[in-house]
């Protein structure tokens, strides 16, 4: 018997090569090219963008196009409104992934039976559980509705069937790794199979007006399992994080066409489902010591809200040859550019001390308002002396030991003054034509010598 032909396709670009390569000659990253059956063209249906209506998509002219922005729809979470730019754009396809067991059929199953709750029907097509295991679930989170309807398939075409027949208002597929399509010939979770699917998710979603969420598998790196074409497909993506041992998960948004970027959900998992966290700052600072070394506070923008975060940090003596650097939250590279600078302007002996840095509450930091509080955390810990309980620490640190200006200061300092801070330390250059929140004494710095005088 001939063997069948096959071909090597690379999971983060698409790249085909007719043999198997280390690394991807297009994208350049390493073991990503996974071996496929090659499949007639013939055998694949491909069809034009037609509506269940049987409609066909025509060219337009853009001045006849209605230009009218059609009203998003409000999910019962704030959160999740928050980090969708507002609420749910209709016709929308919204990609959420995770870790396994983190949470995301909990999200989509809350968020299933309020969408009922407000008049529209949903479709929960599950190739991962029975009709019975979702049940238990539904009743445990609470949910029930006439209008929500559970189809455990993975069949594509049974699947566009029963939509044409129901029509629902959204339309719920967990997960899309689960899915196949019958006309190819590549096993379940392939490239090409994933690649497909999402197509054909995608034409439902833009050619019905239906809003499609679709469920994701991430890899080991963290990444959504299968092509990186998948995540230019859908108008928006998701991820949801946090540790599946503690009890806080952040949505985050790292792609939305229809609102900001850098917006951020905060849930707790509770028994009976997911909570929202009306004000994070208090639960990551709720469990801080009073008195303890190595531990900063400081303000972190995530999209338009700001978030009190801690920074803890630990400075100690190094068992081995090389001093270690270990960061949980935050760049490693910029915790060494902050040490560089500590030792250089503020002679911090850090050669041969293990330094660990941590932002808390699983929360990750990539702003560089963050600097100052980072080095007064090492700081705290190196000379073994607390910071003040009650003060904030806002700057970037330059490579020179100046301290310079952030954006959104004002925000910042209204957050920190609700929470009954007394002291906010910040660049001096930003002091200048900015309203002061009463209650609040806010201090400006040049150098990091001024910020470790003065906060330590």
């Amino acid at each position: 018997m001939a063997r069948a032909k096959t071909q090597f396709v690379c999971s983060n670009c698409g790249y085909i090569s007719a043999r198997y390569l280390g690394r991807c000659p297009n994208c350049g990253q390493w073991n990503t090219l996974v071996e496929e059956k090659i499949v007639p063209e013939k055998v694949v249906n491909r069809k034009a963008r037609v509506s269940l209506a049987g409609k066909t998509a025509r060219p337009q002219k853009i001045s006849d196009i209605s230009g009218n922005e059609l009203p998003r729809v409000k999910t019962g979470m704030d959160e999740l409104n928050r980090v969708l730019g507002g609420g749910i754009v209709p016709g929308s396809l919204v990609l959420i992934g995770g870790d396994p067991g983190i949470g995301k059929s909990t999200l989509m199953l809350q968020v299933s039976g309020q969408l009922t709750e407000h008049g529209g029907s949903v479709l929960y097509v599950s190739g991962e559980e029975s009709a019975n295991q979702i049940k238990l679930r539904a009743d445990r989170l609470g949910v029930g509705s006439d209008d929500f309807i559970v189809y455990p398939e993975t069949d594509m075409e049974q699947i566009k069937t029963v939509i044409g027949q129901m029509q629902p208002d959204y339309l719920v597929v967990d997960s899309v790794q689960t899915m196949q399509e019958p006309d190819l010939q590549s096993p379940i979770g392939s490239v090409a199979q994933i690649r497909e699917v999402t197509a054909d998710l995608m034409q439902i979603a833009k050619s019905n007006a239906i809003t499609v969420f679709i469920v994701g598998h991430v890899t080991k790196e963290g990444a959504i399992a299968g092509p990186k074409i998948l995540e230019h497909m859908v108008d928006a993506v998701l991820y949801f994080e946090g540790d599946a041992n503690y009890k806080y998960r952040i949505l985050r948004t790292v792609k939305n066409r229809f609102g900001s970027t850098n917006e951020l959900g905060i849930f707790e998992m509770r028994d009976h489902g997911l909570r929202e966290v009306a004000n994070p700052s208090e639960i990551f600072l709720e469990e801080r010591l009073k008195g303890a070394t190595g531990s900063a506070i400081t303000a972190s923008m995530e999209g338009s809200r700001p978030i009190l975060v801690e920074v803890q940090s630990l400075v100690a003596p190094t068992v081995f040859g090389n001093a270690q650097r270990v960061t949980t939250g935050v760049d490693r590279n910029r915790v060494a550019q902050i040490l560089a600078v500590l030792e250089k302007h503020s002679n911090l002996l850090l050669q041969n001390q293990d330094v660990h840095v941590r932002i808390t509450g699983g929360v990750k930091i990539d702003e560089p308002a963050a600097d100052l509080a980072i080095a007064l955390a090492v700081a705290s810990s190196y000379h073994e002396k607390p910071t003040r309980f009650t003060d904030v620490f806002l700057g970037e640190v330059g490579l020179g030991g100046e301290v310079r200006s952030i954006s959104l200061i004002e925000d910042r300092l209204k957050e920190i003054a609700k929470l009954g801070f007394n002291q906010a330390i910040v660049p001096k250059n930003n002091l200048s034509n900015i309203d002061l929140p009463q209650g609040l004494k806010v201090t400006g710095v040049s150098t990091i010598e001024e910020a470790l005088e003065i906060g330590l």
